[in-house]
């Protein structure tokens, strides 16, 4: 009986043995591949911005934080300078730092919250309404070209009410305008705005609808923003122009309705037709519809009289002599382009075979052969000489690269001494008795306290 059998103990299944590094490796691709790219809120803290470029730092909240880095190819392209105790947005993906074990974000993309957590409801709310297809132009309509009532759906106090009624008193003052007063801004301001413009569908008092609102900050214009507004201009049975804020600014509404306008005053200048030109237009057209009128009438004389003419001089043994001589005439003409094309098809019958001898395939062939060989050596020869250009390249970049690595030096007992910021110590005046260094060794890192500073002539700072 075996000792294993005396013992009672039974037989260790195969162990699984990773190393740290193939562990981290394995946890690193699990990371990256089972999360898509992630949106996080938080508070910069621990910042440090080296010589690379690179951003380190960590977001926090009020339960824990995270460290992450931004690289220089993606920070370059930010519009602020980040600090510690700043409130940002980032959007990026979790990985792992395989040298340390080290879980961290790594960001692609930072913005300030506040405004940023509205522009992201923007971009998501205006991306979903896309795929839903209301921003599609296929479902706009057009303006009527002279409505018979305009109606205006805006604060009835703001200076974006007198620009459109002054506009539209300039270009067309007759038509009559219709104003809907409406909350532009505020809580609850959306859903008012989108109850007048139901009234509006309702009363049909209106072939076509300016939305006006003059400018301001995104969150000022927020309630153009949203999905129930939106929703509403959707429904509607005539068409919207939509007037809100200034030209830069864009808003949901101006997405969902027929006709966007860059400011208030641009939509009244769309709705309401130049009465001035209207008036020089139907000048115009009556001139046109008195002169072709008197021009037909003329003509009309004029042909009457040419078929009187005609009648009284035309006889039908004319007409039969005129008949006869026209027909030997066509018979002729036939007859020499009848010969004409038979001669120009033999000439050109005899020309194609000629260059059909002269373009044998056979010949074509072998030509193509032999420059296909003449390029496949050349090729080779071009490919070999590419290959040993880029191995001796290669040798001499490995060869430099060891040369001068920072990690060599390390080897050979040297240390890199950093301060708290992270900053690297060249000179002992850099530093103070008190300071706290970093040393940075071939494996691992040292942290020390300064005691004493001695100059390059011996002489020693008092502590």
């Amino acid at each position: 009986m075996s000792r294993d059998l005396l013992s009672g103990s039974v037989e260790e299944p195969t162990r699984r043995v990773y190393t740290p590094s193939r562990l981290n490796r394995e946890v690193r691709t699990m990371l990256e591949r089972g999360l898509a790219t992630v949106w996080l809120e938080g508070e910069i803290s621990n910042l440090s911005r080296p010589s690379s470029g690179h951003w380190y730092f960590s977001l926090k909240d009020e339960s824990a934080q995270l460290r992450s880095a931004m690289f220089r190819q993606r920070n370059l392209g930010v519009g602020f300078v980040p600090k510690d105790g700043m409130q940002v947005l980032a959007r990026g993906r979790v990985s792992l730092y395989e040298p340390r074990g080290d879980y961290q974000f790594i960001a692609d993309h930072l913005e300030e919250a506040g405004e940023g957590a509205l522009r992201r409801r923007f971009e998501q709310l205006k991306a979903r309404l896309a795929a839903e297809g209301l921003f599609d132009t296929a479902r706009k309509r057009q303006l009527p070209k002279l409505p018979r009532r305009i109606g205006v759906v805006t604060s009835p106090t703001g200076a974006a009410v007198r620009d459109v009624l002054n506009i539209l008193r300039r270009r067309f003052p007759s038509i009559p305008v219709l104003i809907y007063p409406v909350p532009v801004q505020g809580n609850g301001a959306a859903e008012q705005i989108a109850a007048a413009l139901r009234l509006a569908y309702r009363r049909a008092e209106c072939d076509v609808l300016i939305l006006a609102r003059g400018g301001g900050s995104l969150e000022d214009l927020w309630a153009f923003n949203e999905e129930a507004l939106a929703r509403a201009i959707v429904e509607s049975p005539v068409p919207i122009v939509s007037g809100v804020g200034h030209e830069v600014d864009f808003t949901i509404a101006d997405f969902v309705a027929d006709v966007r306008a860059p400011t208030p005053s641009g939509a009244a200048e769309l709705v309401a037709p130049d009465a001035a030109e209207w008036a020089r237009n139907i000048a115009a057209l009556a001139s046109r519809l008195s002169a072709t009128i008197q021009r037909r009438l003329t003509n009309r004389q004029e042909r009457l009289q040419w078929l009187n003419r005609r009648l009284a001089q035309t006889h039908p043994g004319v007409v039969l002599r005129q008949r006869s001589q026209r027909l030997d005439e066509l018979e002729q003409r036939l007859k020499r382009a009848t010969q004409s094309a038979l001669n120009a098809r033999g000439h050109a019958l005899g020309r194609l075979q000629a260059q059909l001898r002269q373009h044998s395939p056979a010949l074509a062939l072998s030509a193509a052969r032999g420059r296909v060989n003449m390029a496949h050596s050349r090729l080779g020869n071009a490919l070999r000489r590419q290959l040993d250009a880029r191995n001796t390249r290669l040798r001499l970049a490995v060869g430099k690269l060891d040369a001068f690595s920072p990690l060599a030096t390390l080897q050979r007992g040297y240390a890199i001494v950093s301060d708290e910021q992270g900053h690297v110590v060249t000179t002992a005046a850099d530093l103070r008795p008190g300071d706290v260094i970093q040393a940075r060794l071939s494996h691992g890192r040292v942290e020390a306290k300064v005691e004493r500073i001695q100059s390059d002539d011996s002489r020693d700072a008092a502590d």
